[in-house]
């Protein structure tokens, strides 16, 4: 594994950042550059061309050759109703969405583009270890953590850029529009200026198709999912997307541009959660060894198998018949849900009539 070396970093205090969940946490203190009451998500990227190159986290052409060495940069992003709506659901390469002690939690995964802003951000948990240190060398955006979390972040492969890790320059902030804690920010465009240098360039987290037009499967509308705490969302199939779209219970999951948080790759990946060493009232979804693996795209089905025998390696995901499962380039939005907690939808069924789980 190469991680790139490390510049200096300069690190201040000044303000005041209390993460919450998975029990005591720590008081985190960052810098704050502004308020806002009016949150919506932007990127921006420079173009040299590169040809017959692929990004390693979309499979999508290679537009930029400079970009593509950076590293990837992970926001643990609240989901909390006082959260919504979240900035950089639709910027991300890959979100993963996590059982926490109540409600659910995601891990954004930012390379080919960014988000300005990015949040609402919340703390880590122990899971979050395992489940991303394949993306070598990751600039990881959290809030803080409890003791043992914050210990786990410091000895894992991750450059830390919590408030006061990351310091002068990161552009943490609190906005107006909402009630603290579900109100810090900041910009992956700011986390990467002061991250230049550090981390390594991601590998491919995943297999793509060249030819997403041969895509396998069964035609299906979507799926359910019921996961810890009061947490319900829905996906379903729109043609005109050529995506899956969310939902939280019957109302649309709409991010702070107003559009409805959509994937071209759907995986509903069925993982054991334990108990975490760090807080016994925290479940750690073990991302490591093999699982039921439902792949959603291009508005089929394939049931399979995910594969992963070390937190350092990628997916495998395999058909019944023990072939590859490509994915659409794109973006891609994983589940991690208890075995249980999902139900298809089948075509010539709809959303309405088919049961949560």
């Amino acid at each position: 594994m190469k991680i790139y070396s490390s510049l200096s970093l300069v690190c201040v205090g000044t303000f005041l950042l209390v993460s919450c969940g998975g029990g005591s946490e720590s008081v985190d203190s960052a810098p704050v550059s502004t308020t806002t009451s009016t949150i919506a998500s932007s990127s921006s990227t420079t173009t040299i061309p590169v040809a017959g190159s692929v990004m390693p986290l979309t499979g999508l052409p290679m537009a930029d050759g400079v970009l593509a060495m950076r590293p990837a940069l992970v926001v643990k992003v609240d989901n909390h109703p006082g959260a919504r709506p979240q900035s950089g659901l639709n910027q991300a390469d890959i979100v993963y969405e996590e059982n926490v002690e109540a409600w659910t939690r995601f891990a954004l995964v930012f390379h080919s583009q960014g988000s300005d802003p990015v949040g609402p951000i919340r703390s880590a948990r122990t899971q979050d270890i395992d489940l991303l240190s394949s993306l070598n060398g990751v600039l990881f955006v959290w809030s803080g953590g409890n003791a043992g979390v914050t210990a786990a972040v410091k000895n894992a492969n991750f450059v830390s850029m919590s408030p006061r890790a990351a310091g002068k320059g990161s552009g943490f902030f609190r906005s107006d529009d909402k009630k603290a804690p579900h109100n810090l920010y900041t910009n992956t465009s700011d986390i990467w200026t002061i991250g230049a240098g550090r981390g390594g360039t991601p590998p491919p987290q995943f297999s793509y198709s060249t030819d997403p037009s041969s895509s396998s499967g069964v035609d299906v509308v979507g799926v359910k999912l019921r996961m810890d705490g009061s947490m319900k969302a829905s996906w379903e199939w729109d043609a005109d997307k050529r995506a899956f779209a969310r939902r939280h219970d019957d109302k649309l999951h709409l991010d702070s541009n107003g559009e409805q948080v959509t994937t071209e790759n759907l995986l509903i990946l069925t993982v054991e959660y334990k108990i975490s060493a760090a807080n016994k009232k925290s479940p750690e979804a073990q991302t490591t060894g093999t699982g039921v693996a439902w792949v959603l795209q291009q508005g089929k089905i394939t049931q399979g198998t995910w594969t992963r025998a070390d937190k350092m390696d990628p997916w495998t995901l395999t058909d019944e018949t023990g072939e590859p499962i490509l994915l659409t380039p794109g973006r891609t939005f994983v589940e991690l849900i208890r075995k249980g907690q999902g139900v298809v939808v089948p075509a010539g069924e709809s959303l309405s009539a088919t049961a949560w789980p």
